[in-house]
Parts: C-alpha cells; sequence; structure tokens
C-alpha cells in the first residue's frame, strides 16, 4: 500500500466509499445526504491543510484522509484528520496506515498535538485503532451523536501529544 498526496483527479474514486459511508450515518456528523459538491469541499480540503489517498499496487484508492489545524489563532498548534476507508478494503491496515502518516505529517509540520473532536463512541474499531496509537480520551460528550441504530450515543474527544 502507498499513500500518498491526493489530487482532484482522485475525487471520483473517492467520492463512491465517502458517499456510502456519510450516507450510513454511523461514524460522521456530515449530514447523510451531503450533495457530491459539498462533500467534495468538505473533505478535499486546500492547503495548509493537506488530503491524501491509500492505493493498493493497481492504483486502487482504498481510502483517504485529511488533515488540517484543529482550529485557527492560537489553537493552530493543535492538528486533527479524519479517514475514511473504502469498506471493500476493511480489515488490511489501510485506517492504521493513514493515521500514522497523518501523525507523521503532523509532528514534520511542527504540531504539538493531534486532536479528533467528534469520534463516535460506537465506532469501537476506530477507538481502539487511536488509543493503541497513543490517543487518549480526554473526554465524551454524552448523547451528541443519533447513530441510526444505537440511538443517542457520545461523541469522545481524543488527542495525541505529538
Amino acid at each position: 500500500m502507498l499513500i500518498r498526496e491526493a489530487t482532484i483527479e482522485d475525487w471520483p474514486a473517492v467520492w463512491p466509499f465517502l458517499q456510502r459511508i456519510v450516507a450510513a450515518g454511523e461514524t460522521f456528523t456530515y449530514d447523510t445526504d451531503t450533495p457530491e459538491p459539498e462533500a467534495r469541499s468538505l473533505w478535499m480540503v486546500p492547503a495548509p491543510g493537506r488530503v491524501t489517498v491509500a492505493v493498493d499496487d493497481e492504483g486502487t484508492v482504498l481510502g483517504s484522509a485529511k488533515m488540517y489545524r484543529n482550529q485557527g489563532g492560537n489553537g493552530a498548534h493543535v492538528a486533527s484528520a479524519s479517514y475514511m476507508v473504502d469498506p471493500k478494503a476493511s480489515g488490511r491496515g489501510v485506517g492504521r496506515g493513514l493515521v500514522e502518516e497523518s501523525l507523521a505529517w503532523a509532528r514534520e509540520a511542527g504540531f504539538r498535538a493531534m486532536q479528533y473532536n467528534a469520534v463516535v463512541e460506537t465506532n469501537v474499531h476506530a477507538v481502539k485503532l487511536y488509543l493503541a496509537l497513543g490517543f487518549t480520551v480526554v473526554g465524551t460528550v454524552p448523547e451528541a451523536f443519533h447513530h441510526p441504530t444505537e440511538g443517542y450515543t457520545g461523541l469522545h474527544v481524543m488527542r495525541a501529544a505529538l
């Protein structure tokens, strides 16, 4: 697997799995019916943010990450990131690779920490991965996410020092 900078030419490969993940309503706070132009604008962040794709040996896009400042101004020293892995590539280390690469980017860019503001409590695979990579749950906002099958559940704020 190779993780590389994304280009706008990668968007047509990212959009189908991003759309399925968002429409499922289980892990992201995006509207489940987010239209393609809005999704592209939300995901394909401009510099100084960064977007990457994970591709296999044939060049098939397996997942994507977007990285950015968590806040502006006096909070600009903390990075954040979001990840989407094509469900067809689940269990192949794509998510771990994207997270590790985004942490390396944040370190190299001089950020002091990486913070995730809204990790759905029931997204147990992501929570387990983040904990394994050095994140801690700073706090949980109770019932801040309405999961389509689990009902109201918490959103974790997670942080890792860099």
